[in-house]
């Protein structure tokens, strides 16, 4: 938990040197105590020891080189030149070299990706299956988030061409869509949004026309990310094809034609976002764009909406592995500043209040990573064929999204606080971190539309809470040494997250939807703790997830009365342990959860 940065002795200080340190220049990886612990759960043995060294080799770029180019290209953002040097309206896009070399990092070195659609990246015979591919992602966004969403949309774009897409564009630049080569490559993007709307897509215009023997698109995407990639997957409407979801057709665009002239479509400005300020997000304007059709579309039922979802689905996903990283990351800043700060006399770690501030921010930054894990393990279970793995798959991604990156914005602004004045500098990251832990509530969904799709949906409609709650009760049933009194509480409190879920959906109460939602993750981290820490304490290892487990029920699980001064012996006892280094037993453990 803690880290070798500390401030000099007293005697031999500078000034300068009263100055917490931050967390560049230490190997984001090896500090990961939680990361590595839970590796040894979710990863199989021979995966996990091939890709241990590529994760330590990441995290020392991440937490120097890559932490470095990110400040600056945050500095130095994209630039819009509308017309080329004749004056024609052929629009190009100008990065900082500091973001290009984190894009040769990104695709070029670790390959982030492709490795879940090719074999051999990294050395791995297969094709790196989730619980691996999503770790790389974890670290990454530790120092830059805005890449991520370029990185992530590749990925996606290239799954939902190979699934859906038509032959002919696979053959022309699907191949560059997983090329390493920095000179080849074709990095992806997907433009939905419109002036009319964002999560309500029925009635989006852009039109799709069939002339000469191909499609072209005319109209206008308002918010259109990773605004430089060479291939597009546009959602638009097929002239005469009807009104409504059922309207809608997606088309490859890509950014050049064959004889390496302009695609018709450029970029009329840049947004001046609020953050994700490295990455280009601008408006385009579509002019006859050329585009290769998803299946047989035209004044008919069209299913694109259906196959867009099936990208939306995965970038939720990703949303929430950024946020279990952006919180490892604020966490950590939190942390080395908790330990360096010092305030009449002693570190302000030693502060009974900042102690329980730290702990408000650990508890959601570990079951971000839990859940994110556990998701991916069910995500690769569901891609071999297991239909009860994609049923829970179907309820547990948009908990994960809905839940982890409302409490990235908390844990960003508390690590922001706890640096104190220095926090609110642009030298320190953490100004950053804040800014971008908002853009996870708005990208692919805000927080209502994902509880409405976990209670309106995954519960009304697939019953996935049932799925749910019966994996969450065979865990804590069949964990062996895992506490009975403990478990058996634990048990109940599913019954009852499933029950609240199923009648809210039931009775259609949407103003309850994210009340339910918290229910459900809440109760599903705090059994993955359960079992984490049983396990790992049965191999003799750390077992201080079980003590996570308990914060989780008595602050979410749990009623409580502001008013009443509470009993705080467990969260002082159990508080010492999590805030320490040394090993928790899981006697130890055992004995904390009865008091």
């Amino acid at each position: 938990m803690f880290f070798a940065k500390s401030l000099k002795d007293r005697a031999d200080r500078e000034l300068e040197d009263w100055v917490a340190p931050d967390c560049h220049g230490l190997n984001f990886f090896d500090i990961d105590s939680s990361l590595k612990s839970l590796m040894e759960i979710y990863l199989p043995q021979d995966l996990r020891e091939h890709m241990t060294p590529v994760y330590q080799n990441l995290g020392e770029v991440v937490g120097n080189r890559l932490d470095d180019l990110a400040r600056t290209a945050e500095r130095h953002p994209p630039v819009l030149h509308p017309r080329n040097a004749r004056g024609k309206d052929e629009e190009w896009i100008e990065f900082h070299p500091a973001y290009q070399e984190m894009e040769k990092i990104a695709y070029g070195d670790f390959g982030i990706h492709c490795m879940s659609h090719k074999s051999g990246v990294h050395g791995w015979p297969e094709k790196i299956p989730p619980m691996a591919k999503y770790i790389f992602t974890y670290l990454f966004v530790q120092s830059e988030f805005g890449l991520m969403c370029p990185i992530s949309v590749t990925d996606t774009s290239y799954g939902l061409l190979e699934k859906h897409g038509p032959k002919e564009a696979m053959d022309k630049f699907g191949w560059q869509m997983l090329s390493q080569n920095m000179d080849e490559i074709h990095m992806g993007a997907q433009f939905m949004t419109e002036k009319v709307g964002g999560s309500e897509v029925a009635n989006l215009e852009v039109t799709a026309r069939f002339e000469d023997g191909q499609w072209r698109l005319y109209g206008d995407k308002w918010f259109c990310s990773c605004a430089g990639a060479e291939v597009a997957l546009v959602l638009a409407r097929p002239e005469g094809a009807p009104k409504g979801n059922s309207g809608l057709a997606i088309f490859a665009v890509p950014r050049h034609l064959e004889d390496g002239s302009r695609n018709k479509y450029r970029f009329v400005r840049l947004k001046d976002k609020m953050g994700t300020k490295s990455m280009a997000s601008g408006e385009a304007k579509f002019e006859g764009a050329v585009g290769y059709a998803f299946g047989d579309v035209g004044a008919k039922k069209n299913p694109g909406l259906r196959q867009m979802m099936d990208q939306v689905v995965m970038s939720r996903l990703s949303h929430g592995v950024r946020a279990a990283g952006m919180m490892r990351r604020c966490l950590n800043e939190a942390l080395v500043a908790a330990q360096n700060r010092e305030v009449f006399g002693e570190p302000i770690l030693e502060k009974p209040l900042l102690r329980r501030q730290l702990l408000k921010m650990m508890v959601p930054t570990e079951q971000a990573l839990s859940m994110f894990l556990n998701v991916a393990v069910q995500l690769h279970k569901s891609d071999q064929g297991d239909k009860d793995a994609e049923r829970l798959n179907r309820i547990l991604t948009p908990l994960l999204k809905f839940r982890t990156c409302r409490d990235n914005v908390d844990v960003a602004g508390g690590a922001l606080e706890i640096r104190g004045g220095n926090g609110f500098i642009e030298d320190w990251v953490n100004p950053r971190l804040v800014r971008d832990a908002y853009t996870g509530l708005l990208w692919e969904g805000t927080s209502n539309i994902n509880a409405l799709d976990i209670t309106t949906r995954a519960v009304g409609k697939v019953g996935a809470h049932n799925d749910l709650a019966d994996d969450l009760k065979k865990r804590l049933t069949e964990t062996e040494a895992l506490p009975g009194q403990f478990a058996g509480e634990m048990v109940a409190l599913v019954d009852r997250a499933r029950g609240f879920a199923d009648e809210v959906a039931r009775t259609e109460n949407e103003t309850l939807a994210r009340q339910a939602s918290n229910a459900l993750y809440h109760a599903t981290t705090a059994t993955l703790f359960a079992e984490e820490g049983t396990i790992l304490g049965r191999q003799g290892k750390d077992a201080r997830r079980l003590l996570l487990s308990r914060f989780v029920r008595d602050h979410h699980l749990k009623p409580s009365d502001p008013l009443v001064v509470g009993e705080t012996e467990f969260e002082i006892e159990a508080g010492n342990r999590l805030l320490s280094d040394d090993l928790v037993t899981l006697e130890e453990a055992t004995d904390l959860l009865q008091i």
